[in-house]
């Protein structure tokens, strides 16, 4: 990772809080979905050093909430 690029680092950060977002949020309503995606948005950027790769797993995750099935 280059450390001298601030693209992945500023976009790990936003990617973050959006997650973290999500999490509070699916905490607030008891919503495992929410907050397995809040945590994997949370984490996944540390290991992702690609501005693409990293944002287009990011709308993958953010279109689960849409897609995958209300958990009981």
């Amino acid at each position: 990772m280059d450390f001298m690029d601030p693209g992945p680092l500023l976009s790990g950060a936003a990617i973050s809080m959006v997650g973290m977002a999500i999490f509070f949020y699916g905490k607030k309503m008891q919503q495992i979905k929410s907050l397995g995606i809040g945590l994997a948005l949370m984490i996944f950027p540390i290991f992702v050093h690609s501005i693409l790769w990293m944002w287009l797993i990011a709308v993958g995750c953010i279109a689960g909430l849409y897609i995958l099935p209300q958990s009981a």
